[in-house]
């Protein structure tokens, strides 16, 4: 497609002001929630406090009050009550231990949890430092989704999931990051191109954050690569591919990734490596909430070398079937595209993150703050919506009241079963979602798919620049 800026009409009148006022409203909403948010997790925290400044009610109540948050846990064990800068020193050992300063998260996340330590001497204070650094990530993500989805977006603004996981770890900047890329997307008043180099620069921000979005963007190439109608432009006419505007959608994030992690790559590989080998030797067990632990684990005995077998099959298995899920949507998102004109990028960027999701062999339970901004940009029917928010909720309530179980001697069992429920309902509408996303109607609105998806017609033939 020519790189031409897109002309569409103002949004003015009553339009314009319900956009601009619900992102105000779900700021505000957003903002109280967040206070519920940070409050529900500082039951974990407080005096008085051990000489390495652990709350000393941590450790009894974290999982019997389900107040448990990585924050406050690992304000110990990385070197961050040191005041360590993270990467340059430490390492990992050989059966998987982080040492020094190395933590086991891309270098911007292990930035953050390194400022939210300035200043703070105990775990709570950590937990109160972090809050106020991620809150204004939350907040700006609830603007943007009120802007693009309306009313839909206070799914994220007063859904239970901010409560439970806005401060659980540091996720609200990669969420941001993803949803910066969508909101920079559907302004159409400049060029596709610089769109979505724009938005390649958010992606490759968010990979160094948490990795996923950096999977986003194959699906946002391949859409700069066919373009997107213009009003009153006739889909059946040819349009050409942009190659130039795909490749350097490609190589702004891949240069955006390599720019943020060579510093301390440099500075100190060890340190930068290991949180990369944290991740590939990391198990699925029963910390993992995942369907290969609940699912395949039963099958094998209960010997070492069982436990080995398991473990090399779902080493092999898992990475298999994440690529295999992101091929097939990228194939179902084309197959709409051949129908449609309009290559679905968001709904396809979604269904990988539900395979990447499924198959994964960690599942923990934030993770859902991932997937939250595709319900509310996408039309997805409101009663599965809810069903995936219970059986999330049984995930994120029900495993910490299964490790109190566990723990104090009570027995497992009804904690167990919710903990399954949770599990399989979750992985059954992931699957669902993998299919409906890449088919929804988009609620962006005022951008290229919400026009065209009101007189959608076949396109014919596409030629390479």
């Amino acid at each position: 497609m020519l790189n031409r800026p897109v002309g569409n009409e103002p949004v003015t009148g009553r339009a314009g002001a319900d956009r601009s006022s619900m992102g105000l409203i779900a700021v505000l909403v957003c903002a109280v929630t967040l206070l519920v948010a940070y409050f529900n997790k500082a039951r974990c925290a407080g005096a008085p406090f051990t000489e390495f400044g652990r709350s000393t009610v941590f450790d009894s109540v974290k999982d019997s009050n389900v107040c448990y948050s990585d924050i406050q846990f690992l304000w110990l064990g990385r070197d961050i009550n040191e005041h360590v800068f993270p990467y340059l020193s430490g390492g990992i050992t050989p059966d998987g231990a982080l040492t020094g300063g190395a933590v086991e998260y891309p270098v911007l996340s292990g930035l953050f949890m390194w400022l939210g330590a300035i200043g703070a001497h105990d775990d709570a204070a950590f937990l109160l430092h972090s809050a106020l650094l991620l809150a204004p990530f939350a907040l700006l993500t609830a603007y943007m989704l009120g802007r693009m989805g309306g009313r839909a977006a206070l799914l994220w603004a007063a859904g239970p999931p901010l409560i439970l996981y806005a401060f659980h770890n540091w996720e609200l900047p990669v969420v941001c990051t993803a949803v910066g890329a969508a909101y920079i997307v559907s302004m159409t008043r400049y060029s596709l191109r610089a769109r979505g180099i724009a938005a390649a620069v958010l992606l490759g921000i968010g990979f160094c954050l948490k990795l996923y979005p950096g999977i986003f963007v194959l699906p946002l190439l391949l859409y700069v690569l066919v373009g997107e109608p213009q009003p009153g432009e006739d889909a059946r006419v040819p349009r050409r591919f942009d190659v130039r505007g795909a490749l350097l959608v490609a190589g702004t994030a891949i240069a955006t990734v390599v720019a943020v992690n060579l510093p301390f790559a440099l500075a100190g590989y060890e340190g930068w490596r290991a949180s990369i080998t944290f991740q590939q030797l990391r198990q699925a067990d029963i910390t993992t909430n995942s369907i290969w632990y609940w699912g395949l684990r039963p099958m094998f005995g209960n010997t070492a070398a069982d436990e080995a077998n398991f473990q090399d099959v779902v080493s092999a298995a898992s990475p298999l079937l994440i690529v295999l899920s992101f091929a097939v949507a990228g194939w179902l998102g084309w197959r709409r595209f051949a129908v449609t004109g309009l290559y679905p990028w968001i709904g396809v960027s979604g269904a990988m993150l539900c395979g990447f999701l499924l198959f994964h062999k960690v599942h923990s339970p934030q993770y859902t703050l991932w997937l939250i901004p595709f319900l509310v940009l996408l039309e997805v029917p409101w009663t599965l919506v809810g069903v995936y928010l219970l059986a999330d909720a049984a995930i994120g309530i029900g495993v910490f009241r299964y490790f109190y179980a566990l723990g104090s001697g009570h027995a497992p069992e009804l904690a167990e079963n919710v903990v399954q429920f949770g599990v399989w309902g979750r992985a059954v509408l992931l699957l669902v979602f993998f299919f409906l996303f890449i088919k929804a109607r988009s609620r962006v609105r005022d951008s290229a798919a919400t026009r065209f998806e009101e007189n959608p017609a076949p396109v014919l033939a596409y030629s390479a620049l």
